[in-house]
């Protein structure tokens, strides 16, 4: 395969399996808002849906494969040719279709799941393979509860599906279940025991159970994986899945990963707020990257560092992910150079003897107040030069 092997590949889930919250379900003209939104973004593939599992659901993979032509439009499947049939249908004006097919490689699943072998399952698996390569050039096949699989036996599923005709091996950590070492080195061991693995590309999904998500697909991509599957906040089944904004700053912070995407990431805090809304579920403020207080400073400390030089507490400046500007915010932790910032920015510029003045006047609203605003200290400004 022909492709820059330092490019990763940004796959969103956002509409697929972010939609899949409790109370969370969008309408297809939603849908198509934000596909357009996620095309701007710059986003590789979008998952649209999981055709068979509801008309809505097809229908919408319908329109966005008309409404959207720069990214990759993807269909969910399991391994049987009903599905496969479905999303073959949905994908029918889809300028770049993929279908994403998959079956279970633990033996949690395998046994408990499908009440299988795994004899039976490598079949099931190769056979939705190769049918679905009948329709779609592009295949992806995903591996599920690979975090959980024995590694030998997912080596020989990996194997038999790139030889069926995959193009992406999805290896998922669908229960948030592993560490960083332990996925990466799963990642890694697939690299360099199945022996057609460089004809297709590595994928990592991983969900949020143990907060991990973000670590272990960091890991995955050090260890050989070029693509990663993700929703915009974080969004997702149970705890959620990896925060796509999360991965892509990691890797334009830490350049000498030497890994690149094509994300515009001064597009991530307008889309993050675009689907909270349209999901209506809110963004926790301490959320990395996109949440409220990302670039805010509180503590005396950090504000008087922060206003030395912005470096001492930001590793990412706020426009890159077109932030609106940090914020010094005014607490009873703050110190003197934080309320001679705000108080210069109003306009009253005060000598040392003054400040300290107004800084103990500030103290004592502070303390009754939880948050300063520009109102408080205008006030307290008039009252200190009541004569």
């Amino acid at each position: 395969m022909l492709h820059d092997p330092n490019k990763v590949y940004v796959f969103d889930t956002t509409l697929r399996d972010g939609e899949q919250v409790p109370g969370c379900q969008l309408t297809t003209p939603e849908k198509i808002e934000i596909a357009k939104e996620l095309e701007t973004l710059g986003v590789d593939i979008i998952e649209a849906g999981f055709p068979i599992s509801s008309p809505g659901d097809f229908q919408s993979v319908v329109e966005l494969s008309k409404a959207v032509s720069q990214p990759i439009i993807c269909a969910l499947t399991r391994a049987n040719k009903g599905d496969i049939d479905s999303a073959v249908a949905a994908l029918q004006y889809a300028k770049r279709p993929r279908i994403h097919t998959g079956i279970g490689s633990s033996d949690m699943h395998i046994k408990h799941k499908f009440n299988s072998t795994r004899e039976e399952i490598l079949k099931r698996a190769v056979d939705a393979v190769k049918y679905a390569k009948q329709f779609v050039e592009d295949i992806e096949f995903y591996a599920e509860d690979a975090g959980r699989a024995d590694i030998n036996f997912l080596a020989q599923m990996v194997e038999a599906v790139i030889a069926a005709g995959a193009t992406v091996v999805n290896i998922p950590d669908t229960n948030g279940y592993c560490l960083p070492d332990q996925y990466g080195q799963k990642i890694k061991f697939l690299k360099d025991n199945v022996q057609n693995i460089d004809q297709a590309i590595i994928s990592v999904h991983c969900h949020n159970d143990l907060g991990l998500a973000t670590a272990n697909s960091i890991a995955g991509l050090q260890n050989g994986a070029r693509q990663i599957e993700g929703t915009i906040n974080g969004i997702g089944e149970r705890a959620g899945n990896t925060s796509i904004e999360e991965v892509v700053m990691i890797l334009k912070t830490h350049q000498y990963l030497g890994l690149h995407t094509n994300i515009n990431t001064k597009n991530f805090y307008e889309l993050s707020r675009m689907v909270s809304s349209q999901m209506r579920m809110p963004v926790q403020p301490n959320k990395a990257i996109v949440g409220s207080n990302a670039f805010a400073h509180s503590s005396g400390i950090h504000q008087d560092g922060f206003l030395k030089n912005r470096e001492n507490y930001e590793i990412i400046r706020p426009e890159d992910v077109g932030f609106p500007d940090a914020t010094i915010v005014l607490t009873a932790r703050s110190g003197r150079h934080a309320l001679k910032f705000h108080l210069e920015r109003l306009g009253h510029n005060l000598s040392k003897e003054e400040l300290a003045d107004a800084y103990h006047r500030f103290l004592t609203i502070a303390d009754r107040k939880l948050d300063i605003n520009d109102e408080d200290l205008t006030m307290m400004m008039s009252e200190i030069y009541v004569k």
